[in-house]
């Protein structure tokens, strides 16, 4: 049997991937679960999705994302289909043994210890299979726009390294979704994304924006780059003042980023290797009994210590206390973490339970831990940068492609 570290490995490889997911209790095996479009995805498919998800040790709430991988893989297909793209056998052969050689073993030993665990061959080359197609959908759409300049890795080096001390003065826009509002949201986020306008952006973070910040237009205090997320700080560092990044996706929620001025201090500063941070969630959304207790709390915090004792009598899940590499951090959270210094809160913060359910969100920044730093090579920052650009219109033609689908749960 594999275990549940030596997959762990695995992750790096779906990292590029779709947003995995996890077990579905067993039903009428091929009897289907979710028809998209004129595709079914069957039960089976889905608890044999799930168990390959809980071997890789994927956390989350699995059911549930098991089921929206499938659905995002039939729009995948079609869409790989509708473009004349269709995977080679020796491209999933390739995928199987880069995957085997992840874990150190042979493929035909690494297939022998899955089927042991009850997993099929096929649901791991439909996986891949699905995810060699994607990648040729999105290189054929979007592959042109995706080119990297000098001078934006010139960019990425320094606000990765922290030479030069940059700093900078953005405003944001957070705009919440519901799965009725996707394509609305898309819509309006792309056209925001073209303003070059200070005083046109502050209008639109005051009508549109979900964040607390609109009530000041949308604006940030001055913030070292390396604060930001890894994911954003190319985005950032490549604007000139006025212009605004292309959509990020966040839980529940698109955000827009609008460089108002950048500066440098004339000293190094650091980047950094781990977040450590805590997050207390309240169902029930920012109601008063919910803004009333975050208060009560908050005025009793000096560390990230003092909320085990305020959470001492919630369910345990409610609470989260983790220091991670600034990439693993969830998106929506790392947003916020890098507005705060160590012990300051926020509760900015909104997210939705699996079951839709409104919840609120008290972040507190634990403290940072520095990066010695190493020597980054010019090419490797390149395809970070593409990568990440090509991963940007992905997601805004996934959430354009389920907008327009045929869903029957």
């Amino acid at each position: 049997m594999i275990s549940h570290r030596l997959f762990a490995r695995l992750t790096t490889a779906v990292a590029l991937c779709a947003s995995l997911a996890g077990p579905v209790a067993s039903q009428s095996g091929f009897s289907p679960a979710v028809i998209v479009n004129d595709r079914v995805v069957t039960y089976f498919e889905i608890d044999q999705r799930a168990l390959l998800l809980n071997i890789m040790n994927r956390p989350g709430n699995v059911d549930k994302l098991a089921k929206e991988q499938l659905i995002e893989e039939r729009l995948q297909l079609e869409a790989a289909e509708i473009n004349g793209i269709f995977p080679s056998e020796e491209g999933v052969e390739a995928g199987i043994q880069d995957f085997a050689r992840r874990v150190n073993m042979k493929p035909e030993d690494m297939l022998k210890a899955l089927e042991k665990d009850g997993l099929y061959e096929a649901t791991l080359r439909d996986f891949l299979y699905a995810q060699i197609a994607w990648r040729g959908v999105i290189q054929t759409r979007y592959g042109s726009q995706a080119n990297i300049s000098e001078e934006e890795i010139d960019r990425a080096i320094a606000s990765n390294s922290g030479s030069g001390g940059i700093n900078v003065l953005l405003s944001e826009i957070v705009i919440p979704v519901t799965p009725q509002t996707i394509s609305q949201v898309q819509s309006l986020s792309l056209q925001i994304s073209e303003l070059t306008s200070v005083s046109e952006f502050a209008e639109a973070a005051r009508q549109y924006s979900g964040s607390r910040t609109k009530d000041n237009d949308g604006r940030i205090d001055w913030m070292s780059i390396t604060r930001l997320p890894p994911e954003l700080r190319p985005q950032i560092m490549a604007l000139k003042p006025g212009e605004v990044t292309a959509p990020v996706s966040l839980p529940n929620a698109v955000a827009l980023f609008q460089l108002r001025s950048m500066r440098e201090t004339g000293r190094r500063t650091p980047n950094y290797s781990a977040v450590d941070y805590a997050a207390l969630s309240l169902p029930g959304g920012r109601s008063e009994q919910n803004v009333s207790l975050i208060k009560e709390i908050v005025d009793d915090l000096d560390t990230c210590d003092d909320l085990y004792g305020a959470a001492k009598d919630m369910p345990r899940e409610n609470l989260v206390r983790e220091a991670v590499a600034p990439g693993e951090v969830p998106r929506d959270y790392g947003v916020e973490l890098a507005k705060l210094d160590k012990n300051e809160v926020s509760t900015n913060v909104q997210r939705r339970s699996a079951s839709g359910e409104p919840i609120m969100v008290l972040l507190m920044m634990c403290g940072r831990t520095v990066d010695l730093g190493e020597e980054v090579s010019r090419e490797d920052v390149a395809n970070s940068l593409r990568n990440q650009r090509l991963q940007s219109f992905a997601n805004g033609y996934m959430s354009q492609l389920r907008a327009e689908a045929r869903i029957v749960e």
